[in-house]
């Protein structure tokens, strides 16, 4: 089987979806606790809203929006964020009021320092040292 059977035009990730019961309260927290920007605010179909944030510069976003019908919120997201600087980074996190862990995990090489956060509805994040 030739290469282009097997493979897919993927490029990157554009968008992860995380499912929260409030938007407003969701923007706030990652705008205001995270410092992401707003990228999108966008009012669709019977009353529905598409709000994306991310990193500022980041390429890949968050999408906040409800969760489907019958899907609950809080689910284990598994996204992971780079951080030049995890310790400072904790250290805001933890000063602003965010559910992190109570310090940065540390297992040595070859793994990187890393910690948890969750946002509101208890969606886990990940951020790890990046060199």
């Amino acid at each position: 089987m030739a290469e282009t059977d097997t493979t897919t035009h993927i490029t990157q990730i554009g968008t992860v979806i995380v499912p929260v019961s409030d938007q407003d309260r969701s923007l706030e927290f990652y705008v205001e606790s995270l410092g992401f920007e707003k990228r999108s605010d966008t009012p669709f179909g019977n009353g529905d809203r598409w709000l994306e944030v991310a990193p500022v510069g980041a390429a890949t976003t968050l999408a906040i929006v409800p969760p489907r019908p019958g899907e609950p919120t809080g689910i284990e997201t598994r996204v992971g964020f780079a951080s030049q600087d995890v310790d400072g980074d904790h250290a805001s996190l933890l000063a602003r009021g965010v559910d992190v862990d109570p310090e940065v995990s540390r297992m040595g090489d070859p793994v990187p320092p890393m910690f948890f956060f969750r946002d509101p509805d208890g969606n886990s994040f990940i951020v790890v040292a990046t060199p």
